[in-house]
């Protein structure tokens, strides 16, 4: 196995500047309902039962917000009073290292649940932030647990939320503890391309929002490294590079090395 060094990313001035800026909201009249949303297969998939339990649902989005590239969601340190499903757009989370610089914890895209974590201690753990101009809807937890009291259905999608995020920091510690550099960003690439495929969009040519260097820190990995994995897997033909732009040319030799010892 190949020594590859974790790379961080250091807390500047522009990020602070970035995160003073306001966010917009949409409230009230103009959130959409969780039972109409073309992305609840993918966040919420449940079907409650009674009516009670329905009327909760609908109403279980309380605020949609409206993020520009860079604004914070939430910071490490935040009072725990809700979990965030992504609309449009995608975000970052990233928590801090005893060092003071930053670490990329998590990539989200439309439909993904992010501030979970916070649940166990009532503290957001991660910072998440916009990568794009992003919308976000708010799901008060004291909505999310009186329908889950209500609803065993609901219940159990709540439950498996937390699983999830058990299992991401659990496949997270053996990708960076086992696998070579190379079949990390294999593992990653064909992740995200899995993931847009479920949401409807080409499996085999997307927009990388996060930087090299953000992908770095996300796979542990020096930029040096990224940027050398990606020349390399260009020039054997997996992969086509066009800025931000990817199109996997070669999925079958990508999951070959992903597989390889």
């Amino acid at each position: 196995m190949h020594a590859t060094a974790t790379h961080t990313i250091l807390v500047t001035s522009a990020d602070t500047a970035r995160a003073a800026r306001p966010v917009l909201c949409d409230v009230g009249t103009q959130a959409r309902s969780c039972a109409s949303c073309h992305l609840r297969t993918l966040c919420m998939p449940v079907e409650v039962q009674g009516a009670q339990a329905q009327q909760l649902f609908s109403n279980l989005v309380k605020t949609r917000i409206r993020l520009h590239k860079g604004d914070q969601l939430f910071c490490a340190g935040d009072r725990f009073t809700a979990l965030h499903a992504i609309r449009v757009g995608s975000c970052k989370t990233v928590t801090s290292t005893d060092d003071g610089c930053e670490q990329v914890v998590g990539y989200h895209l439309p439909g993904d649940i992010i501030g979970i974590e916070g649940l166990g201690s009532d503290v957001q753990t991660t910072r998440a932030i916009a990568l794009e101009d992003t919308e976000v809807c708010v799901l008060p937890f004291d909505r999310v647990q009186q329908l889950a009291h209500e609803d065993r259905t609901f219940q159990r999608q709540l439950y498996r939320l937390l699983t999830a995020a058990i299992h991401r920091e659990r496949n997270a510690a053996t990708m960076l503890g086992t696998m070579r550099a190379d079949r990390r960003l294999a593992t990653f690439l064909l992740d995200l391309s899995n993931r847009y495929q479920r949401r409807g969009y080409s499996s085999s040519e997307f927009v990388l929002r996060m930087t090299r260097e953000e992908i770095g820190s996300h796979l542990g990995l020096k930029l040096e490294t990224v940027s050398r994995l990606f020349s390399r897997f260009d020039d054997e033909g997996l992969i086509e590079v066009q800025g931000r732009v990817i199109k996997l040319r070669d999925r079958e030799g990508l999951q070959r090395l992903v597989l390889a010892s």
